[in-house]
């Protein structure tokens, strides 16, 4: 077939036709950038339309909103089997599991996690203010539990930082007896009753005495001393400490802390929440993470020395400890401050060197963490650091799991403010860890199942003595790393951490804390490092970067939860003030291209329709953006009471826009006034509108009359076009309205040329 003659028409904008030739003679054909000989042409003959003719002839029916219409359809969607397995996500997954696959990969990174998951427990159970054992169980209950409801297959569920951190908060603040520092203090008066005796006051008992709860533990702890200084204990322990039925001890606090943090899960799960985790924008998360971080080292800081620093509860807690460290600082137990920067070159050497290294040659990662552990409990052992050179250790860790008991409900009321900013920083955490990975492995993650995955956890760890559940980053990019397919890999690390507690626990009871103080604070340096994500936040906005300071800051000088929550309301106010002022601009169209309209301030070539003003809006008409959308078509456009006297300079031409792709002559700079015979306005960006809205356009409607002038309403979507059919049958309006905005241009010139 011959080929057609090149004519105005089929000739490209750009006058650029390559065939796909590089010209070197290599043969390697059309490249996937080149254009076709024959550029395809665009013609539309059909007359203007108006939208109610688009309506009638496409059998438009607006949707039933009535509340009827709404349950039926809920109904009839409802498919029980589908629920039934949706609640149960597992039931989904495994039937497609191929062990033959699959299996050994989730083995090798449930053995991997295994690894890391001892250390971190022991860590961040000590560092949420109980014992190293709580913090292992956060590897077994909670970890099962998501392997059933969750949907994400990669994350490692269990301890966290930041969780750690806050929930430690709440600890100092509720609990006034801690059966540690009790215990601790009986295993010194069974080494030397006479200490005790120089350092307590002398109480006068009578066998009439109400019994505390803590002369059980003294009877059946303090064997091997004698009897005058375990009735002193008694004496002392008993004046010192509240009366037994106002006793609330961590453990107490952390168990209804994770009960109450599950209920508040549930609820969002079922008020269909799921979408409040996008309310906590990039630079909040990476804000407030980076500095909880900052009080994760601040409370490392007795550990790194060697010292006691009472608790601060009060808000300035980071400036008020570091002032009391510095002043401690003449009383550093240089033992332990020695091992402490020996565990943290040690640790750094790994991750920085050995680790990098061992990773193109194994799939296992290098167990810094847990070499760190063995070596400074063996070192503890041989060397008798608590007795030799006063290093505090980590204290009892049980050989067997807990016995299932539920919290103490009274204190639900109690921890029920903090729960809630731990299960929003929680839930945020878990979903963007599970997203991420489920882009990279092409899968679904369902934000309120993951919620009801949280919440069912959190319960059931409380009821097992365990603190908020989370997931760790380290962890879950290590879990994908080493080959990890699904949540089986979860449930051989859990196996692998009950025979740890069962036959190997007791044997960490020696682990030094500032050993565990030094692995916290190089497993903290990738969130230190999210500092740099400030330079790509200053340039994404002003917003974006004022967020994330104004989060950093207040979470590091004031509180956690107080900082966290005004970096909500920065966020919060942020997000407002982008949606308050939305985009708008006003169009010309193109002249080699009829059809085809542009923002004017952004292409220099594009031409003014003769006479008339398009105005495009993007976002939201209602009660809040009125003001805005009026005061932005003013400035565009002109449309104010003084508007007659101004003069502007625009880009026009006078030749009619040609219907049906023809052309146009040549536009010119010319001075010409504001004055025009319609408005139109492109709503094809407009996502919702309201009554306010409508009412918004009546009155611009009337003023236009008034002038002289004509508004015509272009490209509304159908759930404004709703809108707008019933505020005219509300006596507003009335509007004009065009299904494409060419149609309205065409309407317009049609009707100006008449």
């Amino acid at each position: 077939m011959p080929n057609e003659q090149e004519n105005p028409e089929t000739k490209p904008l750009n006058n650029n036709n390559n065939n796909g030739s590089n010209g070197s003679g290599t043969g390697s054909g059309k490249s996937a950038q080149s254009k076709p000989k024959i550029q395809p042409k665009y013609r539309i003959h059909r007359d203007v339309l108006t939208q109610e003719v688009v309506i009638q002839e496409t059998g438009y029916a607006a949707r039933d909103k009535s509340i009827p219409s709404s349950l039926l359809n809920c109904w009839r969607g409802w498919n029980f089997f589908a629920l039934f397995t949706g609640i149960i996500p597992i039931l989904q997954w495994l039937p497609q599991y191929s062990p033959r696959r699959d299996l050994i990969g989730d083995i090798i990174a449930g053995f991997t996690v295994a690894i890391m998951n001892i250390p971190h427990g022991i860590a961040y159970g000590i560092l949420a203010g109980v014992s190293a054992g709580n913090g292992l169980y956060m590897a077994v209950f909670p970890v099962l539990v998501y392997m059933l409801l969750g949907t994400s297959k990669h994350i490692s569920i269990g301890t966290f930082a930041v969780a750690s951190m806050m929930t430690q908060k709440v600890v100092q603040s509720y609990a006034n007896f801690d059966p540690n520092a009790v215990n601790a203090t009986i295993v010194a008066t069974t080494v030397s009753p006479l200490a005790l005796l120089a350092t307590t006051t002398t109480t006068t008992t009578t066998t009439s005495a109400p019994a505390s709860p803590l002369s059980l533990i003294v009877e059946t702890t303090a064997e091997g001393a004698t009897t005058a200084a375990t009735l002193l204990l008694q004496n002392a322990t008993t004046t010192m400490l509240p009366h037994p039925a106002n006793v609330i001890t961590t453990l107490e606090v952390v168990t209804a802390l994770a009960f109450t943090v599950g209920i508040i899960n549930l609820l969002m799960s079922f008020f269909r929440l799921g979408t409040l985790a996008s309310l906590l924008s990039e630079p909040l998360v990476n804000g407030f993470t980076t500095a909880a971080a900052c009080h994760v080292v601040t409370a490392q800081l007795k550990d790194v020395l060697g010292v006691t620093v009472p608790p601060k509860k009060s808000a300035f807690k980071i400036v008020l400890t570091v002032i009391d460290v510095v002043e401690l600082i003449p009383k550093t137990n240089l033992v332990n401050f020695g091992i402490c920067i020996t565990i943290i070159i040690f640790m750094t050497v790994c991750n920085e060197c050995l680790k990098p290294c061992l990773s193109k040659r194994c799939r296992f990662p290098f167990p810094g963490e847990l070499i760190a552990i063995i070596g400074g409990t063996l070192i503890s052992k041989l060397c008798g650091l608590e007795e030799n050179f006063h290093i505090k250790p980590v204290g009892d860790i049980p050989n067997s799991l807990p016995t299932p008991e539920f919290p103490r409900m009274d204190l639900v009321p109690m921890v029920a403010v903090d729960a809630i900013a731990i299960a929003i920083v929680t839930y945020s955490i878990i979903m963007s860890m599970g997203l991420t990975f489920a882009k990279k492995h092409n899968y679904e993650v369902r934000a309120n199942q993951e919620l009801f995955a949280m919440g069912v956890g959190n319960m059931v760890g409380g009821c097992f003595s365990c603190i908020p559940m989370a997931c760790s980053l380290s962890r879950s990019v290590i879990q994908d790393q080493t080959g990890g397919v699904s949540q089986i890999a979860s449930l051989v690390s859990a196996s692998l951490v009950v025979a740890t507690i069962m036959w190997v626990g007791p044997f960490f009871s020696d682990l030094p804390r500032c050993v565990l103080a030094g692995v916290i604070i190089v497993a903290l340096k990738p969130m230190f490092m999210q500092v740099k994500e400030l330079k790509k936040f200053s340039k994404q906005g002003k917003l974006e970067m004022f967020t994330w300071i104004s989060t950093f800051l207040c979470v590091v000088l004031i509180d956690i939860d107080v900082g966290l929550l005004i970096g909500v309301c920065v966020s919060l106010l942020a997000l407002y003030i982008k949606g308050l002022k939305p985009y708008s601009c006003l169009l010309g169209y193109m002249p080699e291209a009829p059809g085809i309209y542009m923002d004017m301030t952004q292409h220099r070539n594009v031409m003014q329709v003769p006479d008339t003003r398009i105005f495009r809006y993007c976002g939201s008409l209602n009660f809040a953006t009125s003001l805005f959308f009026r005061r932005a078509l003013n400035e565009a456009v002109g449309l104010d009471k003084n508007s007659s006297t101004k003069t502007v300079k625009t880009k026009t031409t006078y030749a009619q826009v040609a219907q049906n792709g023809g052309k146009s002559f040549d536009g010119q700079f010319v001075e010409a006034s504001n004055s025009f015979q319609f408005l139109i306005l492109d709503f094809s960006m407009l996502g919702h509108i309201d009554v306010a809205g409508c009412g918004t356009l009546s009155d611009i409607t009337r003023e236009l009359k008034t002038r002289g002038a004509r508004l015509l309403l272009a490209s509304p979507v159908d759930r404004v076009y709703d809108t707008l059919m019933h505020s005219m049958a509300l006596s507003e309006g009335p509007f004009e309205i065009f299904p494409t905005l060419h149609d309205a241009v065409e309407y317009a010139n049609a009707y100006r040329t008449a």
